[in-house]
């Protein structure tokens, strides 16, 4: 059978103060499109349907439109779990008849796993919960990280789950090793937030979402959707797409991707103003898409934002480059001046950080001189 995953929706979010349900509108139309030219079994979508737990009007009105095509226009099964910026009580409203038409949604975490049978297919959904929800669930004192969380939830299934078949685990969780980018909520504190992929050696293979890209983790049966479109400038460089799951009756896969083209890029941009504003470079721009530019100019600039936003009317973050590259010469210097220096040594290491430039001998012997005569100054006193 054929699945699509997907995850990481975030419905209702605000980037820079826009809101990307327009943007999230136009990427969910072509989500539709390719579902009709690839005609799947089943949809599966990996948590954080909306960006928060009381989302905004606009963001329930979407996802009903959207869900009602794929399920009722469409008639697929739809198989959906809540992720850390859900409301798992929310998506867990109707559920209980909503599958009568094969919309699975699992909002809230329940002691027993009964899997979604599809096709062959086992689907095994377990939603985000935090430690102390699970601690009580399982009445086990001894679970107080994702971790332990996790392997419990995971062994529980265990004991029940059919290895001839081929089963599918839906989860919402930060594998250890993942690469993270900044629109991601931290799960906790430390470490103690990650799971670790070996959990999910029994599942043919793990459908997740947290992560926003579809390249955050590297292994055969574990696997991240990726958002479906950026929702930071960390997420810049990312290729957002759909995952492709061809599932046969052995368990064995096979995985392809379907990229999403938004409305607005997300990019960044650098050069100095002149140069931004020459038209023979932003004729070759599409100039109307959410940037973050880094300028290049030393001294003064009058309104550089507003200047730019004549041109391109999207620029969402301004940074001038050697306000960052001072930023970082004084975390710099600062980390070593506590160190057990002379003073002429403390000298250099800020001559150096301050302008790049070599503090010769001629240099030194001057700041000796100066060094010496301030000292004596100071012990008359």
């Amino acid at each position: 059978m054929k699945f699509i995953h997907t995850a990481d929706w975030h419905l209702g979010k605000i980037v820079h103060g826009v809101h990307m349900t327009d943007d999230q509108r136009h990427a969910l139309l072509q989500f539709i499109e390719i579902i009709e030219e690839e005609k799947p079994d089943a949809v599966v979508i990996a948590g954080d349907l909306y960006d928060r737990s009381v989302p905004p009007t606009d963001a329930v009105e979407l996802l009903d439109e959207i869900l009602y095509t794929i399920n009722v226009k469409m008639n697929i099964p739809i198989v959906a779990i809540s992720g850390n910026h859900d409301s798992a009580e929310r998506l867990s409203f109707g559920s209980s008849w909503y599958r009568h038409s094969q919309l699975y949604i699992h909002g809230k975490l329940t002691k027993t796993c009964e899997p979604v049978h599809i096709k062959g297919v086992n689907f095994y959904c377990v939603p985000y919960a935090e430690p102390g929800t699970v601690r009580h669930l399982f009445n086990d004192e001894s679970i107080h990280s994702h971790q332990e969380a996790m392997k419990r939830i995971t062994g529980a299934i265990e004991e029940t789950l059919n290895p001839n078949e081929a089963n599918v685990l839906v989860g919402h969780a930060f594998v250890l090793g993942g690469k993270t980018s900044d629109s991601e909520r931290v799960l906790s504190v430390g470490g103690s937030g990650c799971v670790t992929a070996d959990l999910f050696d029994a599942f043919d293979y793990t459908a997740l979402g947290h992560l926003h890209s579809p390249d955050a983790i590297r292994h055969p049966k574990v696997y991240y959707s990726g958002s479906l479109l950026k929702y930071s400038f960390s997420e810049a460089k990312q290729n957002k797409s759909l995952s492709i799951v061809e599932m046969k009756e052995d368990g064995n896969f096979d995985i392809r991707y379907r990229s999403l083209t938004p409305k607005f890029d997300m990019r960044e941009l650098s050069g100095t103003m002149e140069e931004l504003l020459d038209v023979s470079f932003y004729q070759n721009q599409k100039v109307d898409d959410y940037l973050k530019i880094i300028l290049n100019d030393e001294g003064s600039l009058i309104d550089p934002i507003n200047r730019l936003r004549q041109v391109y009317p999207n620029v969402l973050h301004l940074e001038r480059k050697w306000d960052l590259t001072d930023a970082r010469r004084k975390k710099s210097y600062s980390s070593v001046k506590h160190e057990r220096k002379s003073e002429l040594d403390l000298f250099e290491t800020f001559y150096q950080e301050m302008t790049d430039r070599e503090f010769d001998s001629k240099k030194q012997e001057l700041m000796v001189s100066v060094i010496e005569a301030v000292k004596k100054e100071e012990a008359l006193k």
